[in-house]
Formats: structure tokens, sequence, C-alpha cells
């Protein structure tokens, strides 16, 4: 079933697990993708960057993930990632996109709030999920690139107010992630998770989800996250999966032959991701 943020987390949050988001670049990630989340059970989220979305084109993303999502029967969003035109997000908004997130990570926070609540009064009316962000993510993606030195974590009490004032679905938070991080692995504040998850209410969102160990995915769970992004990951293993493909291929041999490899890869590693958000303690914060 094609749907909405608001739904797929809020089934994550009764059940304890998070949901997946991954980004895909192009149409052949897409079909790999929600068979795994079928073949898993799970519900999946699929995310495009602004860029993605005018190269493919807003409506042909929405048509191939709901007509696959009713193939597969399976709970699928399409998500807009990190948009900070509003032209942009109307655009995916008004061709069929069920979930956008309004990056005013790098405003000031009343600018933030007052741009973010915006936003989620025109989605809201259509039915559409926002996410929201407050704090900064170090790292590069799609252009946009925050220093080490310029991060800033998400502060609880800021997020009290942020959250109670624009109402959006889903609040992305600092903790220490990085975009684009995939040669090593970082250090999440987890104190300062457990801080933000006792005092808000709405799902919240790891991104930079490549550079997160494994091994610390049952706490971020355990502790309100709802919604964890990979990108790099998937971008990386593809990539190089179709460049060796390609680099021993005859010219005239079909694409196909290069290309399903990389879809391949694409598809077990959402599965073992999604295996993962799955797999958690028992929740220790209901009736929070």
């Amino acid at each position: 079933m094609y749907t909405t943020l608001k739904e797929v987390t809020k089934t994550a949050e009764e059940l304890n697990f998070t949901v997946g988001a991954f980004n895909t670049h192009n149409l052949e990630m897409l079909p790999g993708m929600l068979r795994a989340a079928k073949e898993m059970g799970a519900p999946i989220i699929i995310q495009t960057s602004i860029d993605t979305a005018k190269y493919i084109g807003y409506d042909v993303l929405v048509h191939v993930v709901k007509a696959i999502a009713d193939q597969e029967m399976v709970d699928a969003v399409l998500h807009l990632d990190h948009a900070r035109d509003f032209d942009e997000i109307k655009a995916a908004i008004d061709s069929g996109y069920t979930s956008v997130m309004y990056d005013g990570s790098h405003l000031p926070f009343k600018e933030n709030i007052l741009k973010t609540k915006a936003v989620v009064e025109y989605a809201h009316l259509r039915g559409v999920s926002v996410e929201g962000e407050l704090g900064t993510i170090g790292g590069t993606e799609e252009g946009i690139h925050v220093d080490e030195e310029d991060k800033v974590y998400t502060r609880p009490e800021d997020a009290i107010e942020f959250v109670k004032e624009t109402g959006v679905d889903a609040l992305a938070i600092a903790i220490g992630t990085n975009h684009g991080q995939f040669r090593s692995k970082t250090e999440v504040n987890l104190p300062l998770l457990k801080e933000i998850d006792a005092v808000v209410d709405v799902p919240l969102v790891i991104h930079g989800g490549t550079g997160v160990k494994e091994e610390d995915y049952p706490e971020l769970i355990n502790h309100g996250i709802r919604k964890f992004n990979v990108g790099t990951e998937l971008l990386v293993n593809w990539t190089r999966i179709a460049k060796d493909s390609f680099g021993e291929t005859e010219v005239n041999k079909s694409l196909r032959h290069n290309v399903i490899p990389a879809n391949d890869a694409i598809k077990e590693i959402v599965k073992h991701k999604i295996g993962l958000f799955m797999n958690t303690k028992e929740p220790t914060h209901i009736g929070k």
C-alpha cells in the first residue's frame, strides 16, 4: 500500500522498530528495494533528493513506487529528502509524494520554526507527512556540506519548542552522525538521544545512517528512532559493482546484464538493514 511517513512510524512506535529509509538514485534500484521490504514483511521509505526527483521526474517516481508497492503488497512511503526550496516541496506534494522533509537546520531557530510550519500547513491539508530537522549533521550530501567544526547538536529544550510550534510528524536530530560517511564509523551521542526522546513525543530520525555502527542500532531504536536513513552505502555498492561489470562487458551486450548484479546487491543490503531494524529488545518507553 502507498502510505505516509506518519502511518509507518506509528506502527514502528507501537511495535518498537525503526523503518528503513533508503535513497534511490535511479529507477533501477526501486524494484529490489521494494521487494526486499516485502520479503522481510516490513514497511519501507523510498527517499529521493530534489536532484534525483528532477532527473527521473516527480510524477514518474510516484507512479513507479505506487505501482510496485501495490503489486508487491508492501507498505511504501515516497519521501523528498533535505528540501529547502518551497517550490520543489510543493511540486513533490502536488505530484503525489506522501512525505517531505523541510531542512531548515541551517537557519536561525525561529526562522526554521516559521518556515517548517508553513510547509506543515500546506502538506497536512493534502494528507502528506512532514519531517523537520533541528541541529546540523556533518558531511556532504547532494552538494550541501557541513564541516566537522560547524556541526551543532540538537538541544532537548529546542526540540520541545520546535515540535510544539511546527506540528511536524517526525524530527531529524543531530547526535553526531555524518552524511556520506562510509570509510569509518561514528560515535553517536546516545545520552543526548535519550534526553531528547524523554521530552518529545514525535518519531525521531537518524541521518547519515551508513556511518552508524550496527551494534548501536538497538539502543537507537529503543530510544525513539523510528526512521533510519541509509543512502551512501547503497550508492557506493551499486556503483562499485556496476563499474566492474561495465568495465568487463562487451559493448554489444544488453545493459541489463551489467545493471542486474548492482540491483541485486541493493536488494540484499536493504534486506540486511531491515532485519537489523526489526530485531530489537522489548520497548523501554511505552507510555512515555
